[in-house]
C-alpha cells in the first residue's frame, strides 16, 4: 500500500481527506504511482503532469524520504520506505517569486 500526500487544493478536487492509499501493481515507480493515482481519481488527470507527454507540471514537486524526486526519471524505483508504506510519497505545490 503506497501512501500519497496531496496538497490541500488537490485533496479538495479529489474529495479526499488526509492521505491517499494506493495499490500499485509491479515495480513501484513515480510513474506507476501517478498512473494509479490518476486511475483512482480521474479528476486529477492533467493536474500533476501533462497528459500527452507525462512530464511533471511546472510548480509541482515530488518528494519521498526527504529527497526531491522531481527531476528523477518517472521509471526509477521509489525508495523501499515508500514501497513498504513506512514513508509517504509527497506531492507539493512549489512557489515562485520572492
Amino acid at each position: 500500500m503506497i501512501r500519497v500526500v496531496l496538497p490541500a487544493h488537490l485533496r479538495s478536487l479529489a474529495k479526499v481527506n488526509g492521505e491517499v492509499r494506493l495499490d500499485v501493481d509491479g515495480q513501484v515507480t513515480q510513474g506507476a504511482v501517478l498512473d494509479a493515482l490518476e486511475a483512482s481519481y480521474p479528476m486529477l488527470r492533467g493536474t500533476l503532469r501533462d497528459q500527452a507527454t507525462k512530464q511533471r507540471r511546472p510548480f509541482v514537486r515530488f518528494y519521498a524520504c526527504e529527497e526531491d524526486l522531481s527531476h528523477e526519471s518517472m521509471d526509477a524505483p521509489l525508495p523501499k520506505a515508500v514501497v513498504d508504506g513506512t514513508e509517504p510519497y509527497l506531492v507539493v505545490g512549489a512557489m515562485a517569486g520572492g
